[in-house]
């Protein structure tokens, strides 16, 4: 009993300090995952077993195929052609911008897709003589939209997919990618209404935007072709997983290393891609809160929060379904939707040995409440502040209120339509 409320009481504060943000929340998670060990909740040895190291490998991979990809310029290149293909436009711009951030953040990751995004997006938003605000709030709901498609698009669906093999790459884009491509063509609609006195600019900025030359922004030509032919490779590895049954980790890993060796594997390349793209706090964040999780698992509050869920809708699916997708959302538009979904992953598990017979549609409602639920406020997800942080950089401010009265009604919706999609499509 000591054991389990001193558990309790160092995941209640480890969480209240997250979403504080007065600590990084890594400093926050690694310090309650060693309150745990040091205090005998969970011991060293079985500590590393909670670590799920396909969800660290998958990030490290991806991290590092697009670090070294960024030298190549594809990104500005995509961007800029983009733009040029909508004949300078500001709505069709803001379009293509808002489905190639979605793209991308359904096979990248979308923290690292704004990051390369916005700059470009800022560059032709100055060209034009345009408010950047819409297309930067474009990009945060297509990044977290794209990123609800694919097993690889968002942290959650990493881990959830880590944690459930019967749910592969092909299965997330089966079961989620339609509804996602229904939900991000709405949203773009509803941006070009909202916004439609804003996206109008002047023939002459249009003219000059139209001579830019999209192919100087390619800086290394020859590390392009290796890193495409490495990141077609890879994805093609996740698309085939039923085939060869290599987990996808290993698959990220590989593509990784690869497009380092391929790049010339030289010492300075090496060290500054293990620097500077591979965001270590994060993946420390991920260790400490699985260990975290880990010790709740071990005194047994997961199971007894799994039991008083079941006991509340009765065991059955479609109860247990939406409420676990409307809990997910609004918690995930105000907390960080990473450790939520690290608690939720042991309470559907043990829910499945009390009796919830079909779990299936409980994941897919819990990817889509944590990853669609993130576009509810400016901190409900990484993304989102990311973008904050990059328009301030460069004096535009968009504000937590600014954010809320478009985010939040627009997250609302697309919850909506999630529901009426998992209702239909598994419940019924």
């Amino acid at each position: 009993m000591v054991l389990e409320v001193a558990a309790g009481v160092i995941f209640v504060v480890m969480y209240a300090v997250i979403v504080s943000e007065k600590i990084h929340r890594t400093v926050a998670a690694m310090i309650g995952a060693v309150l745990m060990m040091l205090l005998g909740i969970i011991s060293q040895e079985v500590a590393i077993h909670h670590i799920d190291f396909n969800t660290l490998g998958l990030l490290t991979g991806m991290m590092i195929l697009v670090g070294v990809t960024s030298h190549t310029g594809l990104f500005d290149f995509v961007a800029i052609k983009a733009a040029k293909l909508a004949q300078a436009e500001p709505k069709k711009i803001l379009t293509y911008l808002g489905v190639i951030t979605a793209v991308f953040s359904a096979f990248l990751d979308n923290v690292t897709t704004v990051l390369l995004m916005v700059p470009v997006t800022f560059s032709i938003t100055k060209q034009l003589e345009l408010n950047p605000q819409p297309f930067l709030l474009t990009q945060i709901m297509a990044s977290n939209i794209g990123g609800t498609a694919t097993l690889i698009g968002d942290p959650p669906n990493i881990m959830i997919g880590s944690a459930v093999k019967e749910l592969t790459f092909m299965a997330f884009i089966e079961n989620l990618a339609p509804i996602v491509i229904i939900q991000m063509i709405i949203v773009i609609f509803i941006f070009e209404f909202i916004y439609k006195k804003d996206l109008q600019t002047k023939p002459e900025l249009q003219a000059e935007l139209m001579k830019m030359d999209e192919y100087a922004a390619l800086k290394d030509r020859d590390l392009l072709k290796r890193a495409l032919f490495v990141l077609g490779l890879t994805i093609l590895g996740f698309f085939t997983h039923q085939l060869h049954h290599v987990e996808s980790s290993l698959m990220a890993l590989t593509g990784g290393f690869l497009l380092l060796l391929l790049a010339g594997g030289g010492h300075h390349l090496v060290e500054e891609t293990m620097k500077s793209k591979v965001e270590w706090a994060t993946i420390f964040f991920f260790i400490g809160l699985f260990i975290a999780v880990g010790g709740l698992i071990e005194v047994g509050i997961i199971g007894k929060l799994a039991r008083e869920a079941v006991e509340l809708t009765g065991g059955d699916v479609t109860a247990t379904s939406l409420l676990v997708l409307w809990l997910s959302a609004i918690v995930s538009s105000v907390l960080d939707n990473i450790p939520f979904v690290a608690t939720m992953i042991p309470l559907i598990q043990d829910m499945g040995t009390m009796g919830v017979s079909n779990l299936e549609p409980i994941w897919w409602s819990l990817a889509l409440g944590a990853c669609l639920g993130g576009n509810g406020t400016l901190v409900g997800a990484s993304a989102n502040l990311i973008v904050a942080g990059l328009a301030a950089d460069r004096g535009v401010r968009i504000t937590f209120i600014d954010y809320f009265k478009v985010g939040f009604p627009i997250m609302i919706f697309t919850i909506v339509m999630a529901t009426v999609y998992v209702y239909l499509r598994y419940l019924i």
